[in-house]
């Protein structure tokens, strides 16, 4: 029977324990960690990300700061609150809420962002960390997947590791993490040619393609390992109503592998978890608290 990775679980684990790395620590700090969230205009989603981010950073003790701007905001004025922020002590994590309104430099606002704020991990200067294996922020998705792979012992050293995806979140920071650690790693994508042929040798196949239902049985060896990325709303028979889905065709999938995580309740958890763990791990630096999360990070 296989193994059910479940983010959810883990995630709410790893919650405890940051709640109480805070709860020892705060009376030295003299206050919580704090983390800002910028997110400009209405996307829908991003709101729903935004509020998920409140609650888990209430749910541990962590402060946030919000701030939702207009569309109609200027690049300037972006970059000048993020100046601002970088330079507001109670303020240890700061993160630009994706996607973006298409007008502004996203990559631009990203690099205003102290590296030792940037939570998301995607300012140039942590993604550097990542390449020489230095200590930094991490990427929050790619952090959670080793993290889940990590609580049930499966082994990444010496494995073939198959990355579907090259995304600056998830696909080249993962791939750098999995490298890190040792193991044998393949990056793939939309172009590559006998993409299910690749697939099916790997010991572990990440798929974070954006395509619905795009893994099927014929990707996957016997007793391998998959994970699943994609989240996807697509429209069921009922035509008034909506269904979640992965990257990966999981009920087609399912006999063939020895764990797997479920679309929703795997890795979407964990990315959240990864923030709050950034952010704390920004705001023990700060004060010089003894750490107890470290090794939450790849």
């Amino acid at each position: 029977m296989s193994i059910k990775l479940d983010g959810k679980k883990l995630s709410l684990e790893i919650e405890q324990k940051l709640n109480n790395f805070i709860s020892s620590n705060e009376r030295i700090a003299k206050r919580a960690p704090g983390l800002a969230v910028i997110r400009i205009g209405e996307d829908p989603a991003s709101g729903v990300y935004v509020n998920n981010k409140e609650k888990a950073c209430a749910r541990v003790g962590i402060k946030s700061f919000i701030f939702h701007l207009q569309d109609n905001v200027e690049q300037k004025e972006v970059e000048q609150l993020i100046n601002k922020l970088n330079l507001d002590k109670d303020i240890d994590g700061m993160l630009l809420q994706l996607p973006i309104p298409k007008k502004f430099d996203e990559q631009r606002l990203i690099s205003f962002i102290n590296p030792y704020k940037d939570v998301d991990g995607l300012n140039e200067k942590n993604m550097g960390k990542l390449v020489k294996n230095e200590p930094a922020m991490r990427s929050c998705t790619p952090a959670g997947i080793i993290n889940l792979l990590r609580s049930q012992n499966i082994a990444i050293e010496g494995k073939k590791i198959v990355v579907i995806g090259r995304s600056l979140l998830v696909g080249k920071p993962l791939s750098l993490m999995l490298l890190n650690l040792n193991g044998t790693v393949t990056i793939t994508h939309s172009k590559t040619l006998n993409l299910n042929k690749i697939c099916k040798e790997a010991d572990i196949l990440i798929a974070a393609a954006g395509i619905p239902n795009l893994v099927d049985s014929s990707f996957v060896k016997d007793g391998a390992v998959i994970i699943d990325v994609g989240i996807h709303r697509l429209k069921s028979s009922d035509k008034d109503k909506t269904r979640l889905c992965g990257d990966v065709l999981l009920e087609d999938v399912i006999p063939k592998v020895f764990a797997y995580t479920p679309v929703p309740g795997g890795v979407g958890p964990m990315t959240v978890t990864m923030l709050l763990v950034n952010t704390i791990f920004s705001w023990q630096k700060q004060f010089g608290l003894s750490s107890t999360i470290n090794d939450l990070l790849p």
